[in-house]
């Protein structure tokens, strides 16, 4: 499949979705992909929504069912407080959960803070769209896409979704050779 990534972007928080603070996550997380993914184009959908599982549900199915999204990256909401309910949200729309994603992503965190044992971030696809749980900080958002991305563009082909490339001086995408296509 060629054409554009549709990526969904959603910042889930009640305080920056109330406007008491700016939101941080949809920058970090644009910044994040602008400059690791190198093909195709990008076109983002971006949401800000509030801690609320029918809402993040919601947002969820319309980024993939009608906006067409390949990838969804959602940041915040993935603690044990009472208000962090993303991954519940995200495992009720799923058609498929990859808890590889969720294991690796705990996995880099512990690397910078022992409280990474306390994130409950899960992966599920959902149609042609992979969705992944995100911390809520832009330093933690950068490291754990740093240690989890590079199985991302294969889970896309696998999925249908566009060939993804990626930066390799700051990320080398991993295809197995029978997935490889020649550089664009």
């Amino acid at each position: 499949m060629s054409g554009k990534l549709v990526v969904g972007l959603v910042s889930i928080s009640d305080r920056a979705s109330g406007g008491v603070y700016q939101d941080e996550g949809l920058p970090a997380l644009k910044d994040w992909l602008g400059k690791a993914v190198t093909s195709p184009a990008i076109r983002y959908e971006e949401r800000l929504v509030p801690d609320e599982q029918p809402v993040i549900e919601a947002t969820l199915k319309e980024l993939v069912d009608r906006a067409g999204c390949h990838l969804v990256l959602t940041t915040g909401g993935t603690g044990p407080a009472k208000r962090d309910v993303t991954p519940e949200a995200t495992l009720a729309v799923a058609d498929k959960v990859m808890p590889g994603f969720g294991e690796q992503m705990r996995a880099v965190s512990l690397k910078f803070v022992p409280t990474a044992i306390l994130s409950r971030q899960v992966a599920v696809v959902r149609k042609q769209a992979l969705i992944i749980n995100l911390p809520g900080q832009p330093k933690a958002i950068k490291e754990t896409l740093d240690g989890v991305f590079a199985a991302v563009p294969y889970c896309i082909d696998l999925i249908g979704g566009p060939y993804l490339e990626t930066d390799e001086a700051l990320l080398k995408a991993f295809r197995p050779k029978s997935a490889l296509r020649p550089k664009t």
